[in-house]
């Protein structure tokens, strides 16, 4: 991809099963719904999310402000593999459960200020595979790049790719399964 930074291992070897995993994350992760405020307006993030990280490392986006929830030891597993294999340090991960194809994140950049001015953001997808959109930020004619997700694949985004494109995953006309997306990230 022009102007940007991005690999993507397709099947990422987990300490458990893929299926395994996506259970109990689902199951042992406090979800909750946050409202989002766009352009003036309020509305509920259409997908449950979950913050975890060090003590002190919260994180502020699209008017909310979230504090750390402890690692769990399945958490903490899988940051040691992602870290392991992208060679870099993360201290926080952002869980995204997308319940159904009417699930979704709009077009966006991980560019706020604790993430630094060249953010690495690890993207470890598991269940239901979904696409993943890249639009870039400048070049208006420049063809979208969509990456379908599958399950246990690492999609790894440093450089510059935050500042020059954004990413994002569309609701769907067709019936969709559950999945669990973990972006490790590391906060300043």
């Amino acid at each position: 991809m022009r102007d940007a930074d991005v690999f993507l291992l397709r099947d990422l070897k987990l300490p458990k099963g893929n299926d395994e995993l996506l259970s109990e994350l689902i199951e042992q992760t406090p979800w909750r719904s946050e409202e989002v405020t766009v352009w003036g307006r309020k509305y509920l993030q259409p997908r449950l999310i979950s913050w975890h990280g060090d003590p002190g490392r919260s994180y502020s986006y699209s008017g909310i402000s979230v504090q750390p929830a402890p690692w769990s030891s399945t958490l903490t597993e899988l940051r040691r593999v992602v870290e392991m294999v992208c060679g870099e340090a993360f201290n926080s991960v952002l869980l995204n459960f997308y319940r159904d194809e009417r699930d979704s994140m709009g077009l966006h950049s991980d560019d706020e200020p604790e993430l630094g001015p060249r953010p690495v953001i690890a993207s470890l997808s598991l269940g239901e595979a979904r696409t993943f959109t890249f639009k870039h930020r400048k070049l208006v004619d420049h063809p979208l790049v969509k990456i379908p997700l599958e399950s246990g694949s690492l999609l790894l985004m440093k450089g510059d790719t935050q500042r020059n494109w954004k990413h994002g995953i569309s609701k769907s006309s067709k019936p969709l399964g559950r999945r669990v997306n973990l972006t490790f990230r590391q906060i300043r």
